[in-house]
């Protein structure tokens, strides 16, 4: 992987009751990147949903937007530090990839274009707890943070919403993804503060 974004590096801007604990509110929306930014075009993109029993499924992005589509507000909570508040969303619920399967899979390992991978309980990306997301505040979601489409996991920290996703498979053992192997949590609750194994 590349230099870190400076993303990675900021200030306090200030205090708001009601933050998880150490985190601070920014009226922005820092890009946080551990290596270049893909550029992934419509046509070329595809999602794959992979089950423990080996058997799997694929969208295009033509039947990707065919799938059930939500509108989400969410607030995001960075384990740098940050906070972004009352942020607004559109895509699939991670719910509708499961459609019609019976798995008895523990966890998830969602990857990404350009390598990335962040591992989930399941029991944290279903029953409207994370969604797959292709805009962000009503416009088409930037390359730079996570489009085409993202992982929005937002009761956890967003290196847990993985940028740039491509797919997802599922396991019955838990496997560490990029930032988890690398020292951070393997779960991410912002309010149990947990930011490092």
């Amino acid at each position: 992987m590349g230099i870190v974004s400076s993303g990675f590096l900021g200030r306090r801007k200030r205090d708001v009751p009601g933050l998880p604990p150490g985190q601070y509110l920014t009226d922005g929306f820092p890009v946080l990147s551990a290596g270049p930014t893909p550029r992934i075009e419509r046509s070329d993109w595809e999602f794959s949903f992979t089950a423990e029993t080996g058997s799997s499924r694929r969208w295009d992005w033509n039947g990707f937007m065919a799938l059930p589509q939500e509108g989400v507000i969410a607030d995001l909570h960075c384990v740098t530090s940050w906070s972004k508040l009352g942020t607004r969303w559109r895509g699939v619920p991670v719910d509708a990839l499961f459609d019609g399967l019976d798995t008895d899979a523990k966890f998830a390992l969602f990857s990404s274009y350009g390598g990335y991978t962040t591992n989930l309980p399941l029991e944290d990306v279903v029953g409207r707890k994370a969604w797959v997301v292709h805009q962000f505040e009503g416009e088409d979601l930037a390359p730079e943070h996570g489009g085409p489409v993202r992982l929005l996991v937002p009761h956890l920290y967003l290196w847990k919403s993985a940028k740039w996703v491509r797919g997802v498979e599922l396991m019955a053992e838990d496997r560490p993804g990029f930032w988890e192997s690398r020292g951070y949590h393997l779960h991410g609750d912002p309010w149990r503060e947990e930011r490092y194994g």
